[in-house]
């Protein structure tokens, strides 16, 4: 039988009886030989071809780095934040309240650049805070123009010299600040319109500094002390353009009173001078009905020199609106009957203090156009009147506007 025609059993290699494992090298070197040897078999079994390595000059002991594929990025929708305009980022920024604009500016040097823009900080509120000094500093810095501060608490002040501000209103009513920290802050000073430094000790250096703005419209002293009528005479020559002034229950001297009434501007048109019971005499309101003929609402409250005289001198404010004599004990209740006849552009009477209630219903009798104590507060050249003030809602406007920028708790 030949080798073709053997049964399966009988093939070499292929015993199913006893099956031998071959080793791979005998079969191979066995089959290589023949001419029948497939030509996929010596490919298979053949050794893959070896790539030379990469090596670097002079170096042939060097590991061999191998090239990693680069990732493709993941495609994003939308647009990412750098790719934002500044305008853009700005107009953002505007719709951020304080605290998360100071966060912002942490994020980066760009978002740091355009957080502490100058329209972005153009009026703050800083009221609330314990301490204000490294607050204030930092506000000053930005530009701010309006800026609201009452009942802060500054140790120390810290600013470039010479530096000039762009404050336009500012009210620090009644805070704790040094008069030399005051001082370099007003020094910076020269655009302000809209000023409130109400119960705070101040100096003629800072007197001096104020007398350099000379578009100051509104100017609120009350309850000042510190500096000289000498000071005060060439700070009101020099504003010139004042409109409101709150001098009141500031501790002025005679002279005080005296350069008040002589270098006042003719432009006032609201003045409150209450206070001064043994200072503020009759030829004082001669003076000062002579330069002010348009005064519209004066307080006179607390002067104890003035009587029912002082009537027909102040006839001659033709648009006296508003009229204040609160606690001037020296004016008889007879004659108040005569004043809506004297004034007859008067609207509002205070007379808190000297009439009593029962005597009030009289009175309103007979000046039924005239409303009498329904302003026990004075609002003059103050930022927030008193008359708005509330625990539950307090105002936090200043001369009617509120600041954009303010801190909540």
């Amino acid at each position: 039988m030949s080798e073709g025609s053997m049964p399966l059993q009988e093939l070499p290699c292929l015993n199913l009886q006893n099956p031998v494992r071959i080793k791979r090298k005998s079969c191979l070197s066995e089959g290589l030989g023949s001419e029948s040897t497939p030509t996929e078999l010596v490919l298979q079994r053949s050794p893959r071809p070896k790539h030379p390595r990469l090596v670097s000059r002079g170096k042939e002991n060097d590991f061999v780095l191998a090239r990693r594929s680069r990732r493709r990025r993941q495609s994003t929708s939308g647009v990412l934040w750098d790719h934002l305009p500044d305008e853009l980022l700005l107009r953002i920024y505007f719709c951020l309240p304080l605290q998360d604009l100071l966060r912002v500016s942490a994020v980066c040097k760009r978002w740091h650049r355009l957080a502490l823009d100058e329209s972005l900080w153009h009026s703050v509120d800083l009221e609330g805070l314990t301490h204000t000094g490294l607050a204030l500093q930092h506000v000053l810095k930005t530009g701010v123009h309006r800026l609201r501060c009452p009942r802060a608490f500054v140790t120390k002040l810290e600013l470039p010299e010479p530096r000039t501000l762009q404050l336009v209103e500012l009210d620090l009513s009644s805070s704790i600040i040094p008069t030399s920290a005051l001082q370099s802050l007003i020094r910076g000073c020269k655009q302000l319109q809209y000023l409130s430094l109400e119960a705070l000790q101040l100096s003629d250096g800072i007197i001096s500094c104020l007398a350099k703005n000379c578009n100051l419209l509104q100017l609120n002293l009350s309850g000042c002390s510190g500096f000289s009528a000498a000071a005060l005479a060439d700070m009101l020559t020099s504003c010139c353009s004042l409109e409101q002034l709150n001098v009141s229950w500031c501790i002025f001297s005679r002279d005080h009173v005296r350069s008040l009434v002589n270098h006042l501007s003719p432009s006032v048109t609201a003045l409150n001078l209450s206070g001064y019971r043994e200072s503020l005499a009759l030829d004082d309101v001669k003076v000062l009905v002579e330069r002010c003929p348009n005064i519209q609402t004066l307080d006179l409250s607390d002067s104890t020199l003035l009587t029912a005289d002082s009537f027909p001198v102040l006839k001659q404010l033709k648009n006296l609106h508003h009229l204040s004599l609160s606690r001037c004990y020296h004016i008889h209740l007879a004659a108040l009957s005569d004043l809506g006849n004297m004034l007859p552009s008067l609207g509002f009477l205070d007379v808190f203090g000297f009439v009593q209630d029962s005597q009030l219903a009289s009175l309103k009798k007979d000046m039924p156009r005239i409303s009498i104590n329904s302003r026990p507060f004075s609002s003059v050249a103050r930022p927030t009147p008193a008359s708005r003030l509330s625990p539950s809602h307090p105002d936090q406007t200043m001369w009617s506007r509120s600041c954009r920028l303010r801190v909540r708790f």
